[in-house]
C-alpha cells in the first residue's frame, strides 16, 4: 500500500481524539470519541463536519466554459454544456462497455469547469481527462486546498454565522463565499441525504475555519463510519461497492442522471464511451437492477451476502453490495442488485447469512427521506 497520505486536517483529527484508518491511500478519521452511532444521529438532528480532502479537485480550462464543457461531454453522458453558471451536477465517467469508471460532481464556474472525483480513482481520472481533453483543454489538479462537508438540518444556521449569504443558496448551487475573511468555494450539496454544504478551503486556513465550526453547539466531527451509514440510509452509491466498471448506469438506477439532451433522441445524443450499450439498456431494459433492501429482524446483511428468491433451493438472484445498521431507520439497511423480476418494491426475498436464509424486503430508496433544500 505504501505510506498513507495525510489531509491538511490530520493534526486536527488527532487533537480531537479521532481513531484513524487507511482509506483510499489516506490516513482518515473513522470515528471520534462520540462514536459512530451518536455521530450519525447528531448529523441527522443537527450538523456534522466531515473531512473529504482526500477527494480530487480538478479545474478544466479552455477558451470558454462552453468549449471545456463540450469537450467534457465526450467522457460523460451528462448535460455539461447546458449547466447554468454557478450550478453543480452529478455525473460519471463511462467506459466502452457502458460501465461506470467513477462517479463525480462538476460545476460551472463561469469561465471554467470544476470537477470533484473520488480519491481511489483520482489518478486514473486525471490521466483519463488529460488523454482525452488536452491540448484544447487544460487539466489542472488543484492542490493546496482542503475539502470539507457540513451536513445536517442545522448546517445552514451554523455556516450562516460565518457568512449569512449561504442561506440564499439552493440545492446544487456553487459559488465563492468569504468565510471568516477567507475566500472559499461552496456548493450546497453532500453525501448524507441531508441539507448541507461542501466547502473547498485554502490549506493554510482549513483548520481555523473547521475549529470555528466545531466550536458551535450544533456541529460535531463525523468520521467515515457514520458517513457510510448516512449515505446508505440515503440510498447513495459508494463507488467500488454499488457501482463499478461492470455496472451500467441503467442497472444502477442512475437513469435520472442522464439528461434528455444526451439520450438517443436528444439534441446532443451520445458521443460518450459506451453510449450504444447505455441506449440499448434504456430501450430494451436490463436483467438486474440496484434496489434498496430492508432485512427483517435485527441482523445486518453485509456486502457480498447472496440473495435468493425462495427460502430454500434455487440459484442466487443477486447480492448485497452495501449493508449495515441504520441508526435513523432503527434497523438493518442495505442495497444491492436483484433480477428485474424481483426488483418491485415490497417483494420478499432471502439473504443467506452464515448458512441460513433470512427474509429481506425490496424497499424504496432512500430508506430515510432526503432533506435537501430545493
Amino acid at each position: 500500500m505504501g505510506e498513507l497520505k495525510r489531509t491538511p486536517l490530520y493534526d486536527l483529527h488527532i487533537e480531537l481524539g479521532a481513531k484513524m484508518v487507511g482509506f483510499a491511500g489516506y490516513d482518515m478519521p473513522v470515528q471520534y470519541p462520540l462514536g459512530v452511532m451518536k455521530e450519525h444521529l447528531h448529523c441527522r438532528a443537527a450538523a456534522g463536519l466531515f473531512d473529504v480532502s482526500h477527494m480530487g479537485q480538478v479545474a478544466l480550462r479552455a477558451e470558454s466554459y462552453e468549449a471545456a464543457a463540450k469537450a467534457f461531454e465526450a467522457l460523460v453522458p451528462q448535460d455539461v454544456v447546458g449547466l447554468g453558471a454557478g450550478r453543480q451536477r452529478y455525473g460519471f465517467f463511462t467506459n466502452d462497455a457502458g460501465g461506470i469508471e467513477d462517479d463525480l460532481m462538476f460545476a460551472n464556474r463561469g469561465d471554467h469547469l470544476f470537477v470533484v472525483v473520488n480519491a481511489a480513482c483520482k489518478e486514473a481520472d486525471i490521466a483519463r481527462m488529460v488523454a482525452a481533453l488536452t491540448p484544447d483543454v487544460t487539466v489542472e489538479e488543484i492542490t493546496g486546498r482542503a475539502l470539507v462537508a457540513l451536513q445536517g438540518p442545522a448546517a445552514e444556521t451554523a455556516l450562516a454565522r460565518l457568512n449569512p449569504a449561504v442561506v440564499d443558496m439552493a440545492f446544487m448551487d456553487f459559488t465563492e463565499v468569504e468565510l471568516d475573511g477567507v475566500t472559499c468555494w461552496v456548493s450546497r450539496s453532500g453525501y448524507t441525504g441531508e441539507d448541507g454544504y461542501e466547502i473547498s478551503i485554502p490549506e493554510a486556513d482549513a483548520a481555523g475555519i473547521c475549529r470555528k465550526l466545531l466550536e458551535m453547539d450544533e456541529v460535531e466531527g463525523i468520521g467515515l463510519g457514520a458517513r457510510d451509514s448516512l449515505r446508505l440510509e440515503g440510498g447513495l452509491c459508494l463507488y467500488g461497492n454499488d457501482i463499478g466498471t461492470d455496472t451500467s448506469p441503467i442497472e444502477a438506477a442512475l437513469t435520472w442522471a442522464i439528461q434528455k439532451v444526451r439520450r438517443a433522441d436528444g439534441d446532443r445524443a451520445g458521443g460518450f464511451p459506451g453510449a450504444d450499450r447505455i441506449f440499448g439498456d434504456l430501450a430494451e431494459g436490463v436483467a438486474r437492477k440496484r434496489v434498496g433492501l430492508a432485512p427483517q429482524g435485527r441482523a445486518p446483511m453485509r456486502a457480498g451476502t447472496q440473495l435468493f428468491a425462495a427460502a430454500e433451493g434455487g440459484e442466487p438472484i443477486g447480492e448485497v453490495t452495501s449493508g449495515g445498521f441504520g441508526p435513523t431507520y432503527e434497523g438493518p439497511v442495505a442495497m444491492g442488485y436483484v433480477g428485474t423480476a424481483q426488483a418491485v418494491v415490497g417483494t420478499e426475498i432471502f439473504g443467506e447469512v452464515r448458512g441460513k436464509r433470512m427474509p429481506v424486503t425490496v424497499a424504496k430508496m432512500p430508506l430515510v427521506p432526503a432533506n435537501f433544500k430545493r
